[in-house]
């Protein structure tokens, strides 16, 4: 290059306006990163190579990735940057009005369930919600909150399954007596009749002569669980519609054979509450930490300290996983057996969420494609004023996709979900429907007018 082009250059460039800064929220995912390199939190997880599908994990509400061991996995951070997420745990009472535990005996043993609720408002309608294996009814905390601004007449039931969250079941008979087949059953059947019998336990303790209008929710295992209760109408015409949330017969049954790899892989204590709920977060298991700090301290217990343990010596109190998710292996494929048939048959509305749409098996498929047509809506945030569009395709169900969310779909992405929903109850409400008047009254309208 010559010295005239040179000079030439360096007099365009002299001309050009400064670099544009980086923008704020930018700078503050930079930093977070940087934060993450100096901690060796980097590159925590990596994705299940034969799977990049979020529902791989549907037999369990666990997440879908694989965490890679560190040592130094929880490690306090060090730097004080001021946009440093806070991983420290919401209560209950940010979400829900009223915590409840309602006993039941059975045969050999005495179930305590544990629900938390907000009740509906005049003649609001009640969204029962029901967890996947290993969460808890605080699963549905942040979407809780995002349902009573969309719809602030709804209330929302989330109980917590036997063996998760508080929901705990007491033997009747000594140890050396009892099989402990009756605790252990997680089967099916089970679950269901207990969320129909927390259902009517309800209606007992407020006093409802009428149930109001369900609309029935489930993730993962819970999916499979509205599905059944549904298709069987135990509830009759008070179930006006339920919902499902990324889990497919199809898919979560794939799954299941490598659902051991992941619960042998992931951590088995953490040092706190907070340390757990960063867990999440970073292995993206959760993608939302307000989400994440409400649900996740649910899911652990304080370990019995052991006298000769190194932990006791020094002071330590470890936390560990509630739910003993292996112990349930015997009952994962009669979980979703069946499920896509009964999800199309049962009785009432029908709204499938999901994280992507190569969950969908054949007989979905075929559902979908039966009288397909798009549609639109439009919702405005009571906050902002600002219109919320989002697009449907409606067959034998009401399809909705969030690309952008992992397996936990209403934690991830709460206000989307609770858009959907709000509307999926809108579009079946009953006393929406403005029918036209009778023949028989139109012609004694008529032979009034006449008359007089």
């Amino acid at each position: 290059m010559s010295d005239f082009q040179k000079s030439f250059l360096k007099a365009k460039l002299a001309s050009l306006p400064p670099e544009a800064p980086m923008p704020l929220d930018v700078q503050r995912e930079a930093e977070l990163e940087k934060e993450d390199e100096v901690n060796g939190l980097s590159g925590l997880c990596q994705e299940y190579p034969d799977d990049n599908s979020s529902s791989a994990s549907s037999a369990s509400s666990t997440g879908t990735i694989r965490p890679i061991p560190r040592k130094d996995l929880f490690a306090r951070p060090t730097g004080t940057s001021p946009w440093k997420r806070s991983f420290q745990m919401l209560p209950w009472t940010d979400y829900f009005s009223q915590e409840l535990y309602l006993e039941r005996e059975i045969k050999s043993y005495t179930l305590t369930h544990h629900v938390y609720i907000n009740p509906p408002v005049g003649s609001g309608p009640l969204f029962v919600t029901h967890h996947g294996a290993g969460s808890s009814g605080l699963s549905f905390a942040a979407l809780t909150a995002e349902l009573r601004k969309f719809l602030p007449t709804a209330g929302i039931l989330s109980p917590d399954a036997r063996g998760h969250g508080e929901t705990v079941v007491h033997s009747k008979v000594k140890a050396e007596e009892s099989k402990g087949d009756d605790i252990l059953d997680f089967g099916l059947e089970t679950l269901s009749n207990d969320l129909l019998e927390v259902i009517r336990l309800m209606q007992t303790k407020f006093g409802w002569e009428v149930l109001p209008d369900l609309i029935l929710v489930g993730h993962s295992l819970g999916g499979a669980i509205v599905t059944d209760i549904a298709s069987k109408g135990h509830l009759g015409d008070r179930v006006l519609a339920y919902a499902v949330l990324d889990v497919v017969e199809g898919s979560a049954i794939d799954a299941l054979q490598s659902m051991q790899t992941y619960l042998s892989s992931r951590p088995s204590s953490f040092r706190s509450l907070e340390s757990a709920v960063e867990w999440h977060f970073r292995s993206r298991t959760i993608k939302n930490t307000l989400s994440a700090r409400a649900s996740v301290p649910s899911l652990l217990v304080q370990a019995p300290r052991q006298t000769k343990s190194p932990s006791s010596l020094t002071g330590q109190q470890t936390w560990v996983w509630r739910t003993d998710l292996a112990a349930t292996q015997p009952f994962w494929e009669g979980w979703f057996i069946g499920m896509s048939k009964k999800f199309l048959e049962g009785k009432g509305g029908k709204l499938l969420l999901l994280a992507g749409t190569d969950r969908l098996d054949k007989e979905l498929m075929i559902g979908q494609m039966q009288g397909t047509f798009p549609d639109s809506f439009s919702l405005h945030d009571p906050v902002s004023g600002r219109a919320i569009n989002a697009n449907h395709t409606l067959g034998k169900y009401q399809l909705q996709v969030f690309p952008d969310a992992g397996h936990f779909i209403h934690e991830d992405l709460p206000e989307k979900t609770a858009i959907s929903l709000v509307d999926f109850y809108k579009r079946n409400d009953r006393s929406a429907l403005v029918l036209p008047p009778k023949v028989s009254d139109m012609l004694k309208k008529g032979a009034g007018k006449l008359a007089f």
